[in-house]
């Protein structure tokens, strides 16, 4: 059976308990959680919590399959740059003591002394410095198709080129594409050309685009999810197929029809 799994940032109670229970009584196996679940506010040994955390997770039987970092990569200044790395490296040994072997990246936020034009030249400069405690460590870093910077397939695959390190490649979420404006049609050839770099995944289903766009479970939206799975097994993906959840109501329905859907399509 396919390694199934779930995202947490945006799960109904804000109990990381609450949430395993649930996770594990529906059946899923893995989780993905974020740095703020481990290195948030008044946390001030997060190594230590970090432990403690993977604990509650074995209790349920589960495992951590990535943990999102929330970088910010679009940075020029040596000075900021410093500070993303160190902090990554950080993140990197907390994904270590978790037993995520992916860390799910961001590539960044649009500013003002950073232009357009150079955005993949930052974030190839913070990744490329990322590789040699990402390689010593064996954890990938997955950076997701989120926002509106990595929100294009060419431009991954680009700055994957540029890094040029198995440990460095693609979170792809299925419906951040057409969340960002591509028709459907680029979004499946972003598929496509995404699906050999990829290491871990997001399955999410919708409708629509920024303001219109809204949330379904799996296999009732405008994603053609078919597409997206044939890619990524094409291409030779066995990692976890994490599904995350973005519908109206946020009670575990969606989430439970979304398992549902990926016990009888994968």
């Amino acid at each position: 059976m396919s390694k199934l799994g779930l995202v947490h940032y945006n799960f109904a109670s804000s109990s990381l308990d609450d949430f395993l229970k649930f996770v594990s009584q529906t059946g899923y196996s893995y989780v993905e959680l974020q740095a703020g679940d481990v290195w948030g506010r008044n946390i001030d040994n997060p190594e230590q919590n970090a432990e403690s955390i993977r604990e509650q997770v074995e209790s349920y039987g589960l495992q951590v399959s990535a943990f999102a970092a929330g970088n910010d990569f679009v940075v020029l200044e040596e000075e900021l740059i410093r500070a993303q790395v160190n902090r990554m490296r950080r993140i990197t040994g907390l994904a270590k003591i978790l037993g995520a072997p992916v860390i799910r990246t961001e590539g960044g936020s649009p500013k003002d002394s950073v232009p357009e034009s150079r955005w993949l030249e930052a974030m190839a400069g913070c990744l490329s410095r990322c590789v040699e405690f990402a390689e010593k460590e064996e954890i990938y870093f997955a950076v997701d198709n989120h926002g509106v910077v990595t929100n294009d397939g060419n431009l991954q695959v680009e700055l994957f080129e540029r890094v040029g390190s198995k440990y460095v490649g693609a979170n792809l979420d299925t419906m951040n594409y057409r969340w960002f404006g591509h028709d459907l049609e680029t979004v499946g050839k972003f598929y496509e050309i995404i699906a050999p770099y990829t290491l871990h995944i997001h399955l999410k289903d919708g409708s629509g685009a920024r303001g219109d766009y809204r949330g379904e479970a799996l296999g009732e939206g405008e994603i053609d999810l078919t597409k997206a799975i044939h890619c990524l097994k094409e291409a030779g993906y066995d990692g976890v197929w994490c599904c995350e959840y973005e519908g109206r109501e946020n009670d575990g329905t969606g989430q439970k029809k979304s398992y549902e859907y990926m016990v009888a399509n994968l």
